[in-house]
């Protein structure tokens, strides 16, 4: 897995970011360094001065595993074009069906996992996520975490770092969500950043020629075409991004053409600074330059 970031991949990137394209980007490991306590995670001054001068050259959106509500808040006035939660679940239209199925898995498993030590249970609506990160003996609680699971009707069961996530076997995920966007957005093209087994659902999708897939940290079972080293250099991708924009390109056009205005700039921070007062299971993104 090359590094995106090399100088023989230059041309690479320089060539792929010509024309309608949009930027996509998990948040948890992506924009935001993994922490011990998931409600601490944030963006590095660095890295929101980064996303904040991208956000004025393409359109961007955030598509995680937290509830889109919790990463709204984190990304406030920053003006992204949309943020999808749920893995890419609120994106889809199944909500309170699939909220009926999350709520029969969270009564089961609260009982089986009340025991285990450093384990939280964290309810997401359209999702669950057992998180392990802070128990005594990840190995074997993640064993016991996996047994608990084990059987649980129509449940998808993925792993991470520290976590172990459940979604509907049948709903939408990040790869869903992210055609989606491009298709809503009019986007010919889709650069994607992710770091984790859930956006390894991005990875695999079909007409790559259409998306350049990068992973945080190289992983050789990974399906992303390239890397970068580690969260850290995320800053330095993202800032390669914007001087190829900056030093002679032009910024994507907003979907139904012409060049990003300030007055839809601002909507859209008002969009994502809204969105952090709804409920997790609301859909809809923010409005886009006219996530």
């Amino acid at each position: 897995m090359r590094n995106i970031l090399a100088r023989d991949r230059a041309r690479t990137l320089a060539r792929f970011v010509r024309g309608r394209v949009l930027l996509a980007f998990d948040y948890d490991g992506t924009l935001a360094p993994i922490v011990r306590d998931p409600e601490r995670a944030a963006l590095r001054v660095r890295t929101r001065a980064c996303l904040g001068r991208l956000v004025e050259l393409y359109p961007c959106v955030v598509i995680s595993g937290r509830a889109r509500a919790d990463v709204a808040g984190r990304l406030e006035g920053l003006g992204v074009v949309a943020v999808i939660g749920n893995h890419g679940l609120e994106a889809g239209r199944a909500g309170r069906r699939f909220q009926r199925l999350v709520a029969r898995w969270q009564r089961a498993l609260a009982g089986a996992l009340a025991g285990l030590p450093g384990v939280v249970l964290e309810d997401k609506g359209l999702s669950l996520a057992i998180h392990y990160r802070a128990a005594p003996d990840r190995a074997r609680t993640r064993q016991a975490v996996m047994r608990a699971v084990t059987g649980l009707p129509g449940a998808r069961v993925f792993g991470g770092k520290a976590v172990v996530n459940l979604t509907p076997e049948h709903g939408a995920h990040k790869g869903t969500a992210l055609e989606r966007e491009m298709a809503r957005l009019r986007c010919d093209r889709a650069v994607y950043v992710g770091d984790d087994q859930t956006d390894e659902d991005v990875f695999a999708l079909e007409r790559q020629e259409r998306l350049l897939t990068i992973r945080v940290g190289p992983h050789l079972a990974s399906r992303a075409a390239y890397c970068v080293r580690d969260q850290r250099q995320v800053d330095a991708l993202l800032s390669r991004l914007a001087a190829l924009r900056a030093g002679g390109g032009q910024a994507s056009p907003p979907a139904g053409g012409g060049q990003p205005r300030a007055g839809a700039r601002r909507r859209a921070r008002a969009g994502v600074a809204s969105a952090s007062k709804k409920g997790a299971s609301t859909p809809r993104a923010a409005v886009p330059r006219t996530r």
